[in-house]
C-alpha cells in the first residue's frame, strides 16, 4: 500500500508536466497565440535535436563556470558560517552585510564584473560565487544556532574543546539545513552564470540564447531555457542524493 502510494505520488509531477505539454500544443495548433512568439513544444524539440551539438559545447562552458563559483560560493559560505557562530561581534556585523547582498539583483552586479574583469571566465565565477553563497552561510548559520544547549554542557562536561564540539555535534546538526541551501545554490549558479553570460563572452548558454534571440529564433531560445531547467533539476537530484548518503538516519526515522 504505501509502495502504491509512493508510485502515484511520483506519478503525478509527470502528468501534470505532459498536461501543460498537451494544452502548450494545442494553443499552438489552434493559433491562438501565433508561431512565431510561441513555438510548439514538438518545434522546440526539433530544435532541440538540431542545436544537440552546439548545446552541449556551451552547456560544457556554462557547467564549468557554475562549478567554480560553487565550490568557492560553498567553501566561503561555509568558513563566515562557522566565523559568525563562533565569534558574536563577527555574526551582528556581518549578517547585515549578507542580507544587504541579497537586496541587489544578479542583473545590475553582472556589467560591473565584466567591467572589472572584463570577459573571460573571472566574472561569471564571481556572479555564481555571489549568487550561491548567501543560502550556504545563512542555512550553516542557522544549523549551527540550532544546537541543543544541554548537548553543549555535556560535551563541555567531558572536556571537550571547541572543535570537538563544532565537528561531532554542530556540524551534524546543521547537515540538513546544509544541503536545504545546497539544492538552491545548485540551481542559483546555473542561473547565475547564464546572467553572467548574457552580458558577454564566446561560449556558454547564455551567449548562445543571446545569439538566437537576435535571430528571433524562439524555437531554439525555448530549447536552451528547457536544457538549464533540466541541468538545474539534475544537479538538484545529486545533491538529494549525496544528503541520502550523508544522511541515512533520516530516511530511518520516516520509514518508522
Amino acid at each position: 500500500m504505501k509502495r502504491q502510494r509512493s508510485i502515484i505520488s511520483n506519478c503525478i509531477p509527470v502528468f501534470v508536466i505532459l498536461g501543460i505539454l498537451v494544452i502548450w500544443q494545442m494553443i499552438c495548433i489552434t493559433g491562438l497565440v501565433p508561431g512565431y512568439m510561441l513555438p510548439s513544444p514538438i518545434e522546440v524539440i526539433q530544435a532541440f535535436i538540431a542545436d544537440f551539438p552546439a548545446l552541449m559545447r556551451h552547456s560544457r562552458v556554462t557547467l564549468l563556470e557554475a562549478a567554480l563559483g560553487l565550490v568557492c560560493g560553498v567553501t566561503l559560505g561555509f568558513l563566515c558560517a562557522a566565523l559568525m557562530d563562533s565569534f558574536e561581534p563577527v555574526r551582528k556585523g556581518l549578517y547585515p552585510i549578507l542580507v544587504l547582498t541579497q537586496t541587489v539583483p544578479p542583473v545590475a552586479i553582472a556589467p560591473l564584473l565584466i567591467l572589472w574583469f572584463s570577459y573571460g571566465i573571472a566574472p561569471k565565477v564571481v556572479l555564481v560565487v555571489l549568487v550561491s553563497f548567501f543560502p550556504i552561510a545563512v542555512g550553516l548559520l542557522e544549523g549551527f544556532q540550532s544546537v541543543d544547549p544541554d548537548m553543549i554542557r555535556l560535551m563541555r562536561s567531558m572536556k571537550a574543546n571547541r572543535w570537538q564540539i563544532f565537528w561531532h555535534v554542530k556540524f551534524p546538526n546543521a547537515l540538513g539545513e546544509f544541503f536545504s541551501g545546497l539544492k538552491i545554490a545548485v540551481s542559483y549558479s546555473v542561473v547565475g552564470a547564464v546572467i553572467a553570460e548574457w552580458l558577454g563572452g564566446l561560449e556558454g548558454l547564455g551567449v548562445y540564447m543571446t545569439r538566437v534571440k537576435k535571430a528571433y529564433a524562439y524555437d531554439r531560445m525555448f530549447a536552451v531555457i528547457f536544457l538549464v531547467s533540466a541541468i538545474s533539476l539534475l544537479l538538484m537530484a545529486i545533491v538529494k542524493v549525496a544528503q541520502y548518503q550523508a544522511m541515512p538516519w533520516t530516511h530511518c526515522q520516516k520509514e518508522i
